[in-house]
């Protein structure tokens, strides 16, 4: 195995000024205006109600965000990587369904467990209830940890976003040299001695992108931190926005939360130097697993079940129950229009993002000069800003363009044009194609250059055109990505809370939002069916990514 260093970073092909390189442009910077106003007000001068956030909150919101950070990065290292490495690399019963099963907290959004928990764990839940009903202790006669504080927020995030330290973990553990192992194994060190001296140095970089991925997950949270009433960033924006009615201090919090992310982004970049580990032999083999010893694998059992069974199994057997205790009054016409709306934005959002997608794609293959793929890069850069600061920056501009353009209309015809834009399905499925193109992006991306370019040459040269290469080549080949791209988009959309709640047009309810809502006001039961139908939903991606792992998998060499 050798370490590669990689310092290209752009093509250098020349830039072609016709259409399709400008379209691309122009849709990146159309994409990029959000991220831009809102850095923009770095440069205003503190305000009163700035300096006043400053004095009384601002301390508490960078310590709690740290704090939290901390406390998931701590959560998902531990889950990810141990159960990456287990079933990876050793051998006990149960092993290959933790494989795909691991994946499944990835469906369930961090505010539903935090929900679920809440109802299980707190006073009037049905664990301490008991545990008064055996022992006869009442209120204040014992101790037990409190649900609702930044360690149970930091609980209910690690459970949910492990997986993506688990998922990349795994890829670079199953990737790794045999020859290297086998080295090892020959020095006569066991599985815990090769996993801390070989495996856990050479899959660094990978875990470090998924902990950076769990990071800005973590940042981007708006409803566990706000339930379990942790003041972070994302909330003191809520508060300084609805609470204050300030924009421009809304925006710098935002600007703000921005820098760390991108300071999130580059230490993950900076971290692996564009290094990449590649095999120098041709010499592929079976991995030989470790076989474990009863009590090895029972405790690697006891693991890979805890993680699946706190993160998964148990939040979405009590939103079942709830569902079922509640049935008659929840499943009303009103439940019905909620499915309608969520469907409907989250089918015109990845509709519209699968389009975007791929435009930009074939711009980027067709003519893939520096700027064309700088533009594309930024398009795709959408996914790592919290949907709080987009959807301020989304705001800000639209607003402005609303009240600019009715001012004209009244000075020029003397009649009100109103909101065009603000308040809108138009603002709220723009901001979803800012935040969730990337994930489109990155698939058709990928599918795309599956497809060889020499196919189009011999295309071209039996005289087909391009557009019917496109037609009757590349969307045959690019069915099962193009089907991929449009579900994860789609699920991402149904669960998106903070930019909905921002954006959403008045009286105007989704899946999400209800969900939000019943439990804010401590109506568990009731906000189950909407949760349960998200989870429900969310589990599709999961089954796809659990296949296209599995499928991989049986073609690799042996």
């Amino acid at each position: 195995m050798q370490l590669i260093t990689d310092k290209r970073v752009l093509p250098r092909l020349p830039f072609h000024t016709n259409g399709w390189s400008m379209g691309v442009i122009s849709i990146a910077l159309l994409l990029a205006v959000p991220v831009l106003v809102v850095l923009s007000y770095l440069l205003e001068p503190a305000g009163e109600v700035w300096e006043h956030l400053a004095d009384t909150v601002l301390q508490d919101y960078v310590i709690n965000s740290l704090l939290l950070m901390v406390g998931v990065a701590i959560g998902v290292l531990l889950l990810g990587v141990s159960t990456a490495w287990l079933t990876s690399m050793c051998q006990f019963p149960g092993r290959w369904l933790f494989e795909w099963a691991l994946l499944l907290p990835m469906a369930i959004p961090a505010y539903i467990i935090a929900y679920t928990y809440t109802g299980l764990f707190d006073f009037a839940g049905p664990v301490q209830t008991l545990l008064r009903e055996l022992t006869g202790w009442g209120y204040g006669d014992y101790w037990f940890p409190e649900i609702r504080s930044i360690e149970g927020a930091a609980l209910m995030l690690a459970l949910v976003l492990y997986p993506y330290v688990y998922l990349l973990s795994r890829a670079a553990f199953m990737g790794q040299s045999i020859c290297v192992l086998d080295v090892s194994r020959t020095l006569g060190n066991g599985p815990w001695r090769t996993f801390f001296m070989v495996a856990l140095p050479l899959a660094r970089p990978a875990i470090v992108a998924g902990l950076s991925l769990a990071l800005m997950e973590t940042l981007a949270d708006y409803g566990t931190v706000q339930y379990f009433g942790v003041s972070t960033f994302t909330t003191g924006i809520f508060r300084t926005w609805y609470g204050l009615n300030n924009a421009a201090a809304a925006a710098q919090l935002s600007a703000m939360l921005l820098l760390v992310v991108f300071t999130l982004i580059l230490i993950e970049k900076g971290s692996r130097r564009q290094a990449r580990y590649h095999h120098t032999t041709q010499r592929h083999q079976s991995l030989t697993r470790f076989q474990l010893t009863r009590l090895q694998s029972f405790m690697a059992f006891m693991i890979c079940f805890g993680a699946l069974f706190f993160g998964f199994l148990l939040p979405a057997g009590q939103l079942l129950w709830w569902a079922l205790t509640t049935a008659e009054e929840s499943l009303d016409g009103r439940f019905l229009s909620l499915i309608s709306h969520s469907l409907l934005l989250a089918a015109s959002a990845s509709g519209l993002a699968l389009l975007l997608a791929l435009f930009l794609s074939y711009g980027k293959r067709q003519y893939g000069s520096w700027p064309v793929v700088l533009a594309v890069r930024t398009a795709g850069m959408g996914y790592a800003i919290p949907g709080t600061v987009i959807a301020i920056g989304v705001m800000i501009p639209f607003a402005a363009f609303d009240n600019a353009l009715d001012d004209w209309m009244r000075a020029q015809f003397g009649w009100s044009t109103g909101l065009l834009l603000s308040g809108t399905l138009v603002a709220l499925i723009f901001a979803y194609l800012v935040r969730f193109l990337a994930v489109s992006l990155q698939t058709v991306e990928a599918g795309l250059g599956k497809i060889r370019p020499t196919m189009d040459e011999v295309a071209l040269s039996m005289g087909v055109g391009s557009r019917e290469i496109i037609h009757r080549v590349h969307m045959p080949m690019l069915k099962g990505s193009l089907m991929t791209a449009l579900l994860l988009v789609f699920v991402d959309v149904l669960k998106e809370l903070p930019a909905t709640l921002i954006l959403r047009p008045f009286n105007y309810n989704t899946l999400a939002v209800r969900a939000y809502e019943l439990a804010s006001d401590e109506r568990l039961a009731d906000a189950s069916y909407a949760s349960l139908t998200i989870v429900a939903v969310g589990i599709l991606p999961v089954i796809l990514l659990s296949r296209s792992i599995t499928r991989s998998r049986h073609a690799e060499p042996t």
